[in-house]
C-alpha cells in the first residue's frame, strides 16, 4: 500500500520531461503560442483502503471542459505567491479545502488549451467533507491511489478531433471516466514512485 512518505520521497528528487496533451497523439502538434500557467492540487486523504485521491467532476453548464472530471484547480491569479497557493485557492473555492500539507510537485503538464499546468501534491487533513460550489462542480469523489497507480488499469484510447483520430491515457473507475490530463499527471506520478 503506498504511503504519503513514500508519495514525498518520490517527489523529492528530479522528473522526467514536462508531459503534453500530445504525448499520445505525435501526429498532432501543438500550436506555438503563449502558455497560460495554471495549477491543480492532487489531494490525498486517507480512508480505511489507504489513500485516495479526490477528483471532481465539473458542472456541466460550464463553458470550458463540461462534466469532465479533474483535479481541483486552475489559472494562476496576480495575487497568487506561488504555484501551491494557486492550486490550494482554487481547491478552497470548489469544493472548501482548508487544510491540506504540501508533499512536492511534479513536473508540468502543457495542455492542448494553451496552459501549462503545475500539478500540486497535498495530504488532507482527517475528517475533510467536501463542499462544492455548485457553480463549478457537480461531483466530488475519491478513487483509491493504489487503483491509480496500478499501470494495468491505465488504457489507450483515442477520439476524433479536428477530423482525425487523437490518442489519449484514460483511467476508467466506476462510472467515471478520468482522462486527458488528468490521467497523464496520474501517470507521471506512477513513473516517479515507479523510479524511487
Amino acid at each position: 500500500m503506498i504511503t504519503a512518505k513514500d508519495i514525498r520521497v518520490a517527489l523529492a528528487g528530479p522528473g522526467p520531461a514536462p508531459s503534453s496533451d500530445f504525448d499520445y497523439a505525435p501526429d498532432f502538434q501543438p500550436e506555438k503560442q503563449a502558455l497560460r500557467p495554471a495549477a491543480v492540487l492532487i489531494a490525498l486523504q486517507e480512508t480505511p483502503r489507504g489513500l485516495g485521491v479526490i477528483f471532481t467532476r465539473r458542472a456541466a453548464h460550464l463553458r470550458q471542459h463540461p462534466g469532465q472530471v479533474s483535479f481541483p484547480g486552475g489559472k494562476v491569479e496576480p495575487e497568487d505567491s506561488s504555484l501551491w497557493a494557486a492550486a490550494t485557492r482554487e481547491a478552497s473555492e470548489e469544493i472548501g479545502l482548508a487544510d491540506v500539507v504540501p508533499l512536492g510537485a511534479l513536473e508540468g503538464h502543457v495542455s492542448a488549451t494553451g496552459f501549462e499546468i503545475s500539478p500540486q501534491v497535498g495530504l488532507v487533513a482527517a475528517g475533510f467533507v467536501a463542499r462544492p460550489d455548485p457553480g463549478e462542480v457537480e461531483e466530488v469523489f475519491s478513487v483509491p491511489l493504489d487503483f491509480l497507480m496500478a499501470r494495468r488499469n491505465m488504457v489507450l484510447h483515442s477520439r476524433l478531433w479536428q477530423g482525425r483520430a487523437r490518442g489519449y491515457l484514460a483511467i476508467p473507475y466506476g462510472p467515471h471516466y478520468i482522462w486527458g490530463a488528468s490521467a497523464r499527471m496520474i501517470r507521471n506520478l506512477a513513473d516517479r514512485l515507479e523510479t524511487t
